[in-house]
């Protein structure tokens, strides 16, 4: 069987370790635009540029990701308890371990939930230092937790917001195998409701976690991208900039030559957004993932395609970390783990955490490991 332009498929454990591994690389390199340990990497656009990429290669110590890469980790927890109440043959409220896993996550960046909150049991994540390191959390994520209340898709904390803290941490529920697209989305778009209330940002969850599902299930890179972007366009109740956006992120990457380089960035910021929302945070991702893909019928090496399509994630987008951890959390899906660039992998601060955290995934979904 085969995947991407002939490469053997990745089995589904690859692609779940890649998936995360792969969101974290982008994150760390994203995070490091944004607190100005790169120096020169804004305003370099073009596929292959070295702008931003010295965190991978700098000696002074490891390239730290942020909390999109805890949150992420943390939604793979909760995920992990309620499929292993659900193994036991115990019901689950998949939400409620959620957010039990999220409001671990709040007390590790030092902040209270309040005398309503409940009081989590701890877990195996909730001992690793590197995840308890407070890395810039959004702040709407953490005033959706702090509030000790639950939100729901019925009633949403934080009804107006509508950033990243919903779609970052999103991948894993499309790293779930063997449950319906329809399941993936509501699992998705609930759980964005714990800490954001804007249509934009509980549809945008939900349609980047069913892109890491066609990705995991086999579909190719483009008709994934194509058949969620029709689906956000038919969701009931839309927030239109998400359609908008990524129709526009589709129609920029069908333009864009890989061969050549453009003269700059205005024209895909102009269309999807600097990536400050949700909507748009997604767009730039997707359009950096097709748009450095080669060609039909040009020679693959997901590697390269991985090295520019976070490159240039990280230089379009204002939450550089974000896009490149949405445009990594993209291609480990799409390649698996074998796909990653194995320097950075080795430059990467806590990957036994991350991959602690895949295994345990796989071995709920699969009995293996």
């Amino acid at each position: 069987m085969s995947s991407e332009h002939g490469i053997p498929a990745p089995t589904l454990a690859s692609r779940i370790h890649g998936c995360l591994l792969g969101g974290a690389l982008g994150d760390a390199l994203g995070y490091s635009v944004e607190a100005g340990a790169a120096p020169g990497a804004r305003g370099r656009s073009g596929p292959g540029e070295p702008g931003g990429l010295g965190v991978f290669d700098d000696p002074s110590g490891p390239a730290r990701f942020s909390d999109d890469t805890q949150l992420t980790l943390y939604t793979v927890d909760g995920l992990v308890e309620a499929l292993e109440w659900a193994n036991s043959g115990v019901g689950a409220d998949v939400n409620a371990c959620l957010w039990l896993a999220y409001l671990r996550w709040l007390a590790s960046q030092g902040e209270d939930a309040g005398p309503s909150a409940p009081m989590p049991q701890p877990r195996w994540i909730d001992g690793q230092e590197v995840l308890r390191q407070r890395r810039h959390p959004e702040q709407e994520c953490i005033s959706g937790l702090a509030g000790g209340e639950m939100g729901t898709s019925v009633r949403p904390v934080n009804p107006g917001a509508k950033g990243v803290g919903t779609v970052m941490r999103s991948a894993p529920f499309g790293l779930v195998p063997h449950i319906a697209s329809d399941a993936v989305y509501k699992l998705s778009s609930d759980a964005a409701s714990l800490t954001h209330g804007h249509p934009s940002a509980r549809q945008s969850a939900g349609i980047f976690s069913l892109l890491i599902h066609r990705l995991v299930s086999g579909a190719a890179l483009a008709d994934a991208a194509a058949a969620v972007t029709a689906h956000a366009a038919e969701l009931p109740d839309v927030a239109p900039e998400l359609p908008q956006r990524l129709k526009a992120a589709l129609r920029l990457a069908d333009k864009r030559d890989p061969g050549k380089q453009e003269a700059g960035p205005e024209e895909p910021v102009q269309a999807l957004g600097e990536g400050r929302l949700a909507e748009e945070a997604l767009a730039v991702a997707l359009y950096a993932v097709l748009s450095t893909a080669p060609a039909a019928g040009g020679e693959t090496e997901p590697d390269r395609h991985f090295r520019d399509a976070v490159a240039l994630a990280v230089n379009l987008g204002a939450a550089s970390g974000t896009t490149g951890s949405l445009a990594g959390n993209i291609l480990g899906a799409l390649y698996g783990e074998a796909g990653l660039p194995a320097e950075w992998l080795a430059a990467l601060e806590g990957p036994e955490v991350v991959r602690g955290m895949a295994d345990q995934l796989v071995k709920v979904t699969t009995g293996e490991g």
